[in-house]
């Protein structure tokens, strides 16, 4: 779908994600995607810096206008009283963004927020029951930029898993292993390395895993037992989670996650396993993207069983279909047509509330449908 015709789009954020990620897809899109007007951030600094390099990235003619805090013409609210500019895309620190998508949506703008929704799930239920009326009153249209829900593998591993082709789920595991130091250059963020938010690269990193799972697995999950621990101190608060969860009504499965690995190199396993009455899926990273392996169990005319292996690769686009649903969602939206389930956030809060539960649990049970409605 060609969105050139919509009015433009502005970038609120000055960090690592949006120059090596949301500038890049951009400039993929080409003449496809809105065009950006402008850009905000909180110092003048980094604002300028992002529209210099979003100039060199996207080939522009000018620079896109910038726009940072402060009593002046150019700040935010400068920025969202412009009529040209139809929607935002908002990449600032978790605690900053629930304010932020609300003042945005406020101001008639359709919103892609980056992944978490918000920093708890008390947060993210205050948020939803404050944004829902805001966009059926003014009809935009809020996504959750969560780009593993929206990555070709993830979404053809749950049509395999829907079709049948390794039978009835019966369990699951699933196994991310990470190695962050100091030298880091996701840990040099400032507000990562003193994180005012609950699980610090838990939350950040983990909804990540927890979403591409709700993408592939038939039911939602209901109830998780688990232990969180802290085993680098300056990955404060916590840094390792260890989980048993069930999903649906008759299977369940093993989520382990660990930012603190003491090596770079990490033991082989495969990421994400899901096996069913007839099979198994894997699916795991690759140097080029991502890779699904399908091993499924037949019987022979004498009985013995015979494996069939099936591979299939997919590149690395999670940022460039989520840009692409959210764009054409915009335009459906303003047509009157019906809108994709993509970015929802309260699937989204979901996700939020699996890693919150993950860290408080202390072993006890935790009704995760029940804490997405009664949080406080």
């Amino acid at each position: 779908m060609d969105h050139s015709k919509l009015s433009g789009i502005a970038i609120l954020g000055a960090g690592i994600f949006v120059g090596e990620a949301y500038l890049p897809t951009l400039a993929t899109l080409g003449q496809t995607s809105p065009p950006l007007k402008a850009v905000y951030s909180r110092s003048e600094k980094s604002s300028s810096e992002t529209a210099q390099n979003a100039t060199k990235i996207l080939g522009l003619p000018s620079s896109p206008d910038i726009y940072f805090d402060g009593d002046h013409p150019n700040n935010l609210d400068a920025l969202l009283a412009r009529s040209d500019i139809a929607a935002v895309i908002i990449a600032l620190p978790i605690t900053l963004q629930p304010d932020i998508v609300l003042k945005c949506l406020s101001a008639g703008k359709h919103v892609l927020s980056e992944k978490p929704v918000a920093p708890d799930v008390a947060r993210g239920l205050r948020l939803l029951s404050d944004a829902e009326p805001i966009c059926q009153r003014h009809g935009l249209v809020w996504h959750v930029a969560e780009n593993y829900e929206t990555e070709p593998v993830y979404r053809a591993a749950g049509e395999v898993i829907k079709s049948g082709k390794i039978g009835n789920i019966i369990f699951f595991k699933v196994a991310v292993v990470n190695y962050i130091d100091k030298t880091s250059k996701w840990y040099k963020t400032p507000w990562r390395t003193v994180p005012d938010y609950q699980g610090g690269f838990l939350l950040d990193g983990g909804v990540h895993t927890i979403a591409a799972l709700r993408t592939m697995l038939p039911q939602t999950f209901t109830h998780l037992s688990g232990f969180a621990s802290l085993n680098k101190e300056y990955l404060s608060p916590h840094d390792t989670i260890h989980c048993v969860v069930r999903a649906g009504s008759h299977y369940h499965g093993i989520v382990e996650m660990t930012f603190a690995s003491p090596t770079k190199s990490v033991p082989a396993a495969e990421n994400i396993v899901i096996t069913g009455s007839k099979g198994w899926l894997a699916c795991n990273t690759t140097s080029e993207g991502f890779k699904i392996v399908i091993r499924i169990a037949e019987q022979t005319d004498s009985e013995a069983t015979e494996e069939k292996e099936e591979i299939m690769n997919f590149p690395r686009k999670g940022v460039e279909t989520e840009l692409e649903v959210f764009f054409d969602d915009i335009v459906k939206q303003e047509a009157g047509e019906h809108t994709s389930s993509v970015g929802d956030p309260k699937a989204a809060l979901e996700d939020v509330a699996f890693i919150q539960a993950a860290l408080t649990s202390k072993g006890n049970l935790i009704d995760l449908v029940k804490l997405v409605q009664t949080s406080s």
